[in-house]
Order: C-alpha cells, then structure tokens, then sequence
C-alpha cells in the first residue's frame, strides 16, 4: 500500500453513517437490498463478519467487506474501498484479510457473485486468483416478483 497503514476491523454501530455513504460512493446500493437490513442479519449471524478498513490519520472508512460462511463455503459481499484511494492495495488487503477470517474458521473455497457487465472488478479478483466457475445460478424471491 501506498503511504499510511490500513488497519482492519470489525464494523460498530457508530459506523453506520460512513459506512452507508461508502457503499453510496462506490454504487453499491440496489433499492431491493436494504442495507440496514443486511448489517443486521450480517452480524446476527454466526459465521459472517464485517469488517471495515481505517487509514491512519484519515477521517472516516477506506473501506469494507462483508463475508459470510455456510460451513462449506465462504461468501464475499460489499466490497468497498473509497474512490478516491483505489488503486492503493486496500481491496486487496481487504479481501486477503477477509479470506484469512474465512479460513480460519475452516473454509477452503471463497465465492463472490459480480454483475456480468462489472469487468474493472471482474479484472481485479482475477488479479487476486479468482476464476470464473460455470454455474447456472437460479434464485427464487420469498417476498414476490424479482426486482429487476
């Protein structure tokens, strides 16, 4: 990383604000997800973190990451790293620290779900290792028709 040091660290509830305007910054808010919501079944959940990254002498969150475990495989969620400090190293940081958490808790496969048309992050997780497995995803909505 360039310059000052990332610390990671778990979310707390006083990091709602930042943490809400990062993930707005970095477009990651859909109108179908409530994030509220999903912090809340996030660390109500045992086997998933969130976990948020801190610049030294920086004000306010550089990054995030979510992950979650299904004692089989570990999932990657809002990864998010402030636009004006990408290309520093952090989402790689992130995500190796995120990976770390997952393996220690036994997982051996992380798994991460992208937009098709996300190629800049499609690029960045291959730089990190990530390989596309053909799947056919299928999903099915409890609460009603599909948002899209």
């Amino acid at each position: 990383m360039n310059g000052a040091a990332l610390s990671v660290r778990d979310y707390r509830a006083g990091d709602r604000d930042a943490l809400l305007g990062l993930w707005q910054a970095c477009d990651l808010l859909r109108p179908w997800n409530d994030p509220d919501a999903d912090i809340a079944r996030c660390l109500a959940t045992p086997g998933s973190a969130l976990l948020v990254g801190e610049l030294d002498g920086r004000p306010g969150l550089a990054g995030s990451v979510m992950l979650g475990s299904d004692g089989h495989r570990g999932w990657l969620y809002y990864l998010a790293v402030d636009p004006g400090l990408r290309r520093r190293g952090l989402g790689r940081a992130l995500v190796r620290r995120a990976e770390a958490w997952l393996g220690e808790t036994g997982v051996g496969k992380v798994m991460l779900m992208l937009r098709p048309e996300n190629d800049q992050v499609a690029a960045f997780y291959a730089s990190l290792g990530y390989a596309v497995e053909e799947r056919v995803l299928m999903a099915h909505w409890l609460d009603g028709e599909a948002p899209h």
